[in-house]
């Protein structure tokens, strides 16, 4: 029962991360706009700016190319050969929506050094987004030099929306092979067996315990889900894939909202009742808390967010900056002390992320069945 109710919550998760994902890259590509102000940057083409030709020895290349790793794209790229200017991995698709529906791979747009023309309409790769121009791909810029070229709706298949779509695959049959794991008896056989202890986690250490024994199962689906989720995306998000799924605020912020909603709508009288009229204290200072709760009710979601993001983004950075000892330290350490340094360095750091990959699956799971278990509690009245 608790494995079929997480396929479809698992489902309906994924139906709603797609589209925010793919539209996520304006604010976090917007923050690699000051360094277009250098004319160092500004006359290189698009793909030496991102560390691709000359390797990444400049205090400047190595923000391009941290910021590039950590940011969403329209390609999958593995590795780049830098002396052949050849790119190793796979074009996505691009799906706009602009006068119609417009479908092309983002090969056309060899990584942002051509202009595409589709339908009438000249289409170019900016900095991770997709801008309307003019045939010679011109771009035009605010006083603080932002992009104000108009865009098309974009519903393209990026990198963390196949990356979602493969973590999904991934949880399907992880829990498909646990129902089959029970099918013989009680005790699980195959690799249930290392799925059942989590489950079992999930369920005795989070969910009954905050939630309740009589109300914990109908929300085991949603918590067994953003568990799975949350662990397996960053996992992968410390291989070199340059995966970096939960470091999308777009996707944080989701996730956030299906908390929000379901504690919204799972609340019953004596949560809104301590909300809007709180039991137990002066007149007075029930319409002064009222204000209070409620907002009480956006910062819960806001904090799960904003903790998830920021600590994988923190992590993602903090292992970027000591790859690039190798280079800054080149001086001081030479060529192999400097890698040397480099590679224990990001080795500890990795460790210590593959903890902080459960703890903060752990953490989001934990503090959503809180939430929930504070609407949905009954209260005793004498």
């Amino acid at each position: 029962m608790i494995v079929k109710l997480n396929l479809k919550v698992l489902v309906v998760l994924m139906l709603t991360l797609l589209p925010f994902t793919s539209q996520a890259n304006d604010e976090q590509h917007h923050d690699t706009a000051q360094h277009e102000k250098s004319e160092h940057v500004a006359k290189k083409p698009h793909s030496e700016e991102e560390g691709f030709l000359e390797g990444v020895n400049t205090p400047e290349e190595i923000t391009a190319y941290s910021e590039h790793h950590l940011a969403d794209s329209h390609d999958f790229i593995f590795f780049s050969d830098e002396a052949s200017n050849h790119h190793y991995g796979f074009s996505l698709p691009v799906i706009l929506f602009e006068n119609g529906l417009t479908v092309f791979m983002s090969s056309e747009f060899d990584h942002g050094e051509k202009v595409v023309e589709k339908n009438g309409q000249h289409y170019k790769l900016y900095h991770g987004k997709i801008y309307k121009t003019d045939a010679q791909g011109t771009i035009h810029y605010d006083e603080h030099h932002h992009p104000t070229n108009e865009k098309a709706l974009d519903f393209s298949i990026t990198k963390n929306v196949l990356s979602i779509l493969v973590i999904s695959i991934i949880m399907l049959l992880l829990f498909v092979s646990l129902a089959n794991g029970y099918k013989n008896g009680p005790i699980p056989t195959g690799f249930a067996r290392v799925l059942e202890p989590l489950v079992l986690f999930v369920r005795d250490e989070i969910a009954r315990p905050n939630i309740g024994e009589k109300q914990y199962r109908k929300f085991m689906g949603f918590l067994l889900t953003v568990f799975f989720f949350i662990w397996i995306t960053n996992l992968l998000g410390l291989t070199p894939l340059g995966i970096n799924v939960t470091g999308n605020i777009a996707v944080t912020v989701c996730l956030a909202l299906f908390t929000f909603f379901i504690v919204q709508f799972s609340a019953n009288k004596d949560y809104w009742k301590h909300i809007f009229w709180m039991p137990g204290v002066p007149v007075p200072m029930k319409i002064v808390l009222a204000p209070i709760e409620v907002l009480g009710m956006f910062t819960k979601p806001f904090s799960l967010l904003i903790r998830l993001f920021a600590n994988i983004t923190a992590g993602h950075t903090v292992v970027m900056g000591l790859i690039a000892l190798i280079y800054t330290g080149k001086a001081m350490l030479g060529t192999g002390g400097s890698i040397g340094v480099s590679l224990l360095l990001t080795l500890f750091i990795n460790v210590i992320e593959i903890l902080v990959a459960f703890l903060q699956a752990y953490i989001f799971t934990m503090l959503s069945s809180l939430f929930i278990g504070m609407a949905v509690e009954e209260h005793d009245h004498h």
